[in-house]
């Protein structure tokens, strides 16, 4: 199994692509919805190449959970999605939930004024 590349923070970013999940829990269930989709993620982060790296928050009104989630490419959607296991617990997830699931590529990086 190929080992994959450490996060690490730069300057000038390599053309990353990002996977926004804003996942809106049924009324009671954002542990739930929390727990399935960390379930899920750290599915892909075993086992798909494309996979770099993911942060997972829940809101603090008990509504919605959020992914962010950095892969290799866009194509590596169509490449977890065609994993049946994947599928699977993604259905599990709509038992919860329901899902605004949006693809972005970086177009600018903004940091801090560093002082001199």
């Amino acid at each position: 199994m190929r080992t994959p590349p450490s996060p690490t923070f730069a300057i000038h970013p390599q053309p990353t692509t990002f996977i926004v999940n804003v996942i809106h829990a049924r009324p009671g269930m954002q542990d739930d919805a929390f727990h399935l989709i960390q379930e899920i993620v750290r599915y892909v982060a075993e086992r798909k190449p494309g996979f770099l790296w993911s942060s997972i928050a829940r809101s603090l009104d008990g509504m919605t959970v959020v992914n962010i989630e950095a892969i290799s490419d866009p194509g590596d959607v169509e490449v977890f999605f065609s994993d049946p296991v994947f599928a699977t617990m993604f259905d599990r997830l709509d038992d919860v939930s329901t899902s605004e699931f949006h693809t972005y590529t970086v177009g600018d990086l903004v940091l801090p004024k560093v002082a001199s």
